[in-house]
């Protein structure tokens, strides 16, 4: 294996790039940036009949918003003929067969299976420790459907292969997977990488994380005003931490601290109410200009003529009560900051006293 760290983010473009994602790409930049290696982006789009290009556009989006910068870009359905003569070296070394299948409506077809050594299959994952399988239960299990269609557990294998990756890391739903690609990848001569299974994001009652826990899309966060700063900071602390107390990070600090030796086991919990502080710690470092210019930009939307020495005046009221833009959008659609700007209009009657009338009122307030 190269000396060189090379590590891969491969999401599916069937769906938008969500939190969970968006930490595993971020565990993988990381590491790549810490060891001055490269970090590649592959978009796994074989799945023709679900892959859309709205959520390909969706992911780019969000990588770039969080400042994720790829050094290799590549599209596995661009790949079709390199997996092809693959498939075609494997069945030729009959590693690989031709399988004619009956379907339940008792339709035949022909699929491409993988022949299964049956061997016990042991890894070291530097966050789990030594796993083992059995893979006989496996069985001979499908890898293409036929020359030109080849499925997930042999694209990912060929892929990682001829891109050189060093280091494996995604989310512990994929150990599963482990097995099967370490078997292709011995059958095509492969070395095995390095495998690290990240935990997963879990709701603080510890069940499946959900829209209603937080888990939208990272696009979505950026139109709730959050900052990307905020959210890759959050991120990492999502199942790491450095071993010491402290918690707001740059990304530049983050790639000096990482340790994937210091991820933990456990799933991490996702804690909207930290995410939101964290995001303020993250508006309270803001260049002056910066920060100014967004909250003019927000309540200019709906005052005029705001004046840098008003806003100045202003800022203290503000930043106390908002942990995002959106804090702020809101606030400024509910009327909160109206009495800063608009002089008030009301009707004299509304100036009399509880159940009183116009001329007790006028010597009530006339004392």
């Amino acid at each position: 294996m190269s000396d060189t760290v090379v590590t891969r983010f491969p999401p599916s473009p069937t769906g938008f790039l969500h939190i969970g994602s968006a930490r595993t790409a971020l565990f993988n930049y990381l590491f790549a940036r810490q060891n001055g290696g490269t970090f590649i982006l592959r978009i796994e789009d074989t799945d023709k009949a679900r892959s859309k290009k709205e959520f390909e556009d969706n992911i780019l989006e969000g990588m770039t918003w969080l400042g994720l910068e790829h050094d290799a870009f590549y599209r596995q359905s661009e790949r079709t003929e390199l997996y092809k003569r693959y498939i075609e070296k494997l069945i030729e070394e009959k590693k690989a067969y031709v399988s004619e299948e009956t379907s339940d409506t008792l339709k035949r077809s022909s699929v491409i299976r993988f022949k299964n050594p049956n061997t016990k299959i042991s890894f070291p994952d530097i966050i789990r420790g030594q796993v083992t399988f059995d893979t006989e239960e496996l069985g001979d299990f499908v890898i293409a459907k036929d020359l030109e269609e080849p499925l997930y557990h042999l694209t990912v294998v060929i892929d990682d292969f001829e891109m050189g990756v060093t280091h494996v890391i995604r989310g512990e739903d994929h150990i599963s997977n482990t097995p099967r690609q370490i078997l292709i990848a011995h059958a095509i001569g492969a070395p095995e990488p390095e495998y690290a299974h990240l935990p997963l994001i879990l709701a603080p009652d510890r069940s499946k994380l959900s829209k209603r826990h937080g888990a939208v899309g990272v696009t979505e966060y950026e139109a709730m005003g959050y900052l990307p700063e905020a959210i890759i900071n959050y991120l990492a602390l999502l199942g790491w931490n450095p071993g010491t107390a402290e918690e707001i990070f740059t990304i530049s600090e983050l790639i000096e601290k990482f340790d994937l030796n210091k991820i933990q086991k456990g799933g991490a919990i996702f804690n909207l109410d930290k995410l939101k502080w964290i995001n303020k710690k993250h508006l309270e470092k803001l260049p002056r200009e910066i920060l100014h210019s967004k909250i003019k930009t927000i309540l200019t939307k709906k005052f005029q003529h705001i004046s840098d020495i008003f806003l100045d005046r202003l800022m203290p009221t503000i930043m106390e009560r908002i942990e995002t833009y959106g804090d702020l959008e809101k606030m400024v659609a509910g009327g909160e900051l109206d009495y800063f700007f608009i002089e008030p209009s009301y009707t004299p009657q509304a100036l009399i006293w509880k159940e009183s009338n116009r001329e007790n009122t006028i010597k009530r307030l006339t004392r």
